[in-house]
């Protein structure tokens, strides 16, 4: 999807959200029971949103999707809601306490951004049933969630095989590709997996495929370490990375090994933008965190209001274990060395200051990044 279809598509999401949000609707969403969202809406804006996000290594969470969520929350509320905040760096049983300590804390709503989908479900039972609805957040936590956002994940996973096959070019099928998946306790990687394996299967020849504990680049950079070991380094072609810090962990591996293949991303973080301009990296999934906070901020502030989502949530996704649940899915652009300009820099992520250091100002003046 080109950098304009994006931004129209973001547009009529956000129009929509505020239309449904200037309108009172009925307390119906699965997230608590009617007398509970009643008592919400008497609360007008003076709201308590919990936010519980998963880790803090991935620099996305807690530089811009923290900030962007309190920001919107506070737009929504006439700076009367307040946003409680804690991270579980990355383990499940800690993000199980937090929860327990916002219904303590009695939230009026959760946004959940799951370290493991699967282990959150019984939280989010609890926080259903002290009458707190929960919003998941970027992965889809099972239980009675009341509202989704996140990206079309299988989409991901389909740009970052389709960009790959691109750079490979007719020498696709002349060696060997890695598969460094993500973690399995995360919903998102097998959709990701999901939607490589189905742009990719038939056109490449996948040496040896893994699925990464924690998304952790140390673990990426030692499955890549036994790749090589195994393939050979004069076999192998390419490498699916299902995102950015995976893919600093890998290219180390490969840079000591002497290798120089296309090397896939996600996130758009500034290292992995850095590694594109200089030929390190072949490309990232540039995914606007700004719609997809404003959308979890929308949802949470009308579920907190007792008001409906039918005009907020456009979208209905399925868990493991709930059904049609009102969803908003943000859309994507493959981020290369050629739109860098036109995308996290015309939208603000990154100054050209911030990714133009010294050590990548060469290849920026290359890349008329100035």
């Amino acid at each position: 999807m080109n950098t304009q279809m994006r931004r129209a598509a973001v547009a009529v999401a956000a129009g929509a959200m505020a239309v449904s949000l200037a309108a009172c609707g009925s307390a119906k969403e699965s997230g608590g029971s009617s007398d509970s969202s009643a008592s919400s809406a008497k609360k007008g804006d003076a709201i308590k949103v919990g936010l519980l996000l998963p880790e803090n290594q991935t620099a996305r969470y807690e530089k811009f999707d923290k900030p962007l969520i309190e920001k919107k929350v506070a737009e929504l509320t006439n700076n009367k809601g307040t946003v409680v905040y804690a991270n579980a760096k990355q383990d499940a049983s800690t993000q199980n306490q937090q929860v327990d300590t916002m219904i303590t804390n009695k939230v009026d709503v959760l946004i959940v951004d799951a370290v493991d989908a699967a282990a959150i479900k019984s939280s989010v039972q609890k926080a259903k049933d002290a009458g707190i609805p929960v919003v998941a957040y970027d992965r889809l936590a099972q239980g009675p969630i009341s509202g989704y956002t996140s990206f079309d994940n299988k989409t991901v996973g389909k740009t970052q095989g389709e960009a790959l096959l691109q750079a490979l070019g007719s020498k696709a099928k002349s060696g060997k590709i890695v598969m460094m998946n993500g973690s399995v306790t995360d919903p998102n990687a097998a959709q990701f997996k999901a939607g490589a394996h189905e742009v990719l299967d038939g056109k490449v020849n996948v040496g040896k495929e893994y699925d990464t504990k924690e998304w952790k680049p140390e673990n990426a950079n030692a499955n890549m370490e036994a790749a090589i070991s195994a393939l050979g380094k004069k076999n192998i072609i390419g490498v699916y990375s299902a995102n950015d810090g995976m893919a600093g962990g890998i290219i180390t591996a490969l840079k000591a090994a002497g290798i120089k293949v296309p090397v896939t991303g996600q996130d758009a973080e500034l290292a992995g933008v850095q590694r594109i301009l200089a030929g390190e990296q072949f490309m990232s999934v540039y995914k606007p965190y700004a719609p997809e906070a404003d959308a979890a901020a929308e949802l949470a502030v009308a579920l907190a209001q007792g008001k409906s989502l039918d005009t907020v949530a456009k979208d209905k996704v399925d868990s493991p274990t709930d059904k049609q649940i009102p969803s908003l899915l943000v859309p994507v652009t493959s981020l290369t060395k050629d739109n860098i300009k036109d995308t996290v820099v015309k939208d603000g992520l990154y100054t050209v200051q911030d990714i133009c250091t010294p050590a990548y100002a060469a290849a920026c003046k290359k890349a008329g990044l100035q």
